[in-house]
């Protein structure tokens, strides 16, 4: 928790993001990560200051507890002085003992951002989903929080001047924006309508212009006049230069692969694989000219010109 001091911004840990994303289509599966189409809403997590606080920490809790459909998990919530923002005991349940920052005993409105990430590890920790290490595994948190649709609040718990800061999570502001901007493309669920903070608004802004952005890379269609005479270049000097293992020309997300001897695409001709724009498994095909592709993992069909 940045509590007045400085802010990360930017995408230093974009890799592990978009590796959590992934993880997240993998261990839940496409139809299972459908069933969270509908984000928290802001006023089932509303905490003003003339709530009573424990019983409003825990109408809290039971609101994300519904949100994740964990039927038998009871969050008991304290507060204490602390470094971090919050922290829950992970064991067998059903209990599971949440701490939050004496500090939100007087910031009540972002009780609910802080409940959401540790509800999240709760949630992870029943599907035996991690990171090996704490800061990636916190990174996966977030990220999962964020997809799932109880991370804007993360995000808007961000606020920033010239006097004080705020922000909550592990995940840098525009990171929290990309995850947000992603999971925005695939329900078509706008959260920006809910920022209460001005500096959570430009945040998501800039996370939706990189997510914007993945959807038009080459060798799909919709990359830009750019991007597309760069991977012609590529995809040349590929075809000229034949080699044996993958090349990956640098700065890029695409590589070309040679065809298996046993393929039916013909001796010498390329793959080239690239992330999925949705989840960012890799997807393999032909070099060949209009091609359509889906993905195996997020369903997501691809119109690509390789």
């Amino acid at each position: 928790m940045a509590d007045g001091g400085p802010v990360e911004h930017g995408y230093p840990h974009l890799e592990t993001v978009r590796a959590a994303i992934n993880a997240l289509y993998k261990r839940l599966s496409y139809d299972t990560v459908q069933t969270f189409a509908t984000s928290v809403p802001p006023v089932d997590v509303a905490f003003c200051d003339t709530d009573d606080l424990y019983p409003g920490v825990q109408r809290v809790a039971r609101e994300m507890v519904r949100h994740y459909r964990l039927p038998n998990a009871r969050m008991i919530v304290g507060f204490r002085e602390m470094t971090h923002a919050a922290n829950v005991e992970l064991a067998a349940g059903p209990e599971y003992f949440i701490e939050l920052n004496d500090r939100f005993r007087s910031h009540r409105r972002d009780i609910g951002a802080a409940l959401a990430h540790e509800v999240t590890h709760v949630y992870l920790h029943r599907l035996d989903l991690s990171f090996p290490g704490t800061r990636d595994n916190e990174i996966l948190t977030d990220t999962a929080a964020a997809y799932l649709g109880a991370g804007w609040l993360l995000l808007d718990a961000y606020r920033e001047d010239a006097a004080s800061s705020q922000k909550l999570g592990y995940l840098t502001p525009e990171e929290f924006g990309y995850v947000l901007a992603k999971r925005a493309l695939v329900f078509d669920e706008d959260p920006a309508i809910w920022f209460t903070s001005p500096q959570a608004y430009r945040a998501y802004a800039a996370g939706r212009e990189l997510a914007a952005r993945d959807s038009r890379q080459p060798p799909l269609t919709a990359a830009g006049w750019a991007g597309r005479r760069r991977y012609a270049r590529d995809r040349r000097h590929a075809q000229d230069h034949h080699s044996p293992g993958a090349w990956q020309p640098g700065g890029v997300p695409y590589r070309f692969t040679p065809a298996t001897p046993d393929s039916t695409e013909g001796h010498g001709r390329l793959r080239v694989s690239f992330p999925c724009p949705t989840c960012h498994q890799r997807i393999r095909v032909p070099v060949r000219g209009r091609v359509r592709a889906r993905c195996g993992v997020c369903r997501t069909v691809l119109e690509c010109d390789t």
